[in-house]
């Protein structure tokens, strides 16, 4: 079974407008801060902690649970949300954190699929990571405006 490991960070604005088109220096800066350790640790952390803001959980959790209701396979274990029809072949966990979501799926993509549908709906500018494979990207891309 292949685990597809996710962190969903709540970017802010100034920072996501600045830097859309340039995924790839966040992606660094998380992929330092994951690697490093001691004094530089510190200050990437610190670095991580200036750029993301704080996931708003009861927002969060009305949207997911009102967006899934239909679904009889979610459950809710405290601020870990899980889908799936078999916990052995397909299914995926979303944990909410202070500052991250962490998405971890196995089997088909349906049900990590069915977590980032939720949410694309929700406002902000959520950046994924998946440090292991090198992938990044908006969850709901940015809407440039064109000016004729």
């Amino acid at each position: 079974m292949i685990l597809r490991c996710y962190q969903i960070y709540f970017i802010e604005d100034e920072f996501a407008k600045f830097y859309y088109g340039r995924e790839k220096m966040f992606f660094q800066l998380f992929f330092e801060q994951k690697q490093s350790f001691g004094e530089l640790k510190y200050i990437l952390d610190q670095q991580v902690h200036f750029i993301t803001r704080p996931i708003p959980y009861l927002p969060f959790q009305r949207l997911l649970i009102q967006q899934m209701q239909k679904r009889k396979d979610l459950t809710q274990n405290g601020k870990c949300f899980k889908i799936g029809d078999s916990p052995q072949l397909n299914g995926a966990e979303m944990q909410i954190g202070n500052r991250m979501l962490q998405l971890n799926a196995w089997g088909s993509y349906d049900s990590e699929f069915a977590f980032f549908e939720v949410l694309r709906q929700f406002e902000g500018r959520l950046l994924a990571i998946d440090l292991e494979n090198q992938r990044f990207g908006w969850v709901k891309p940015i809407k440039e405006r064109k000016y004729v």
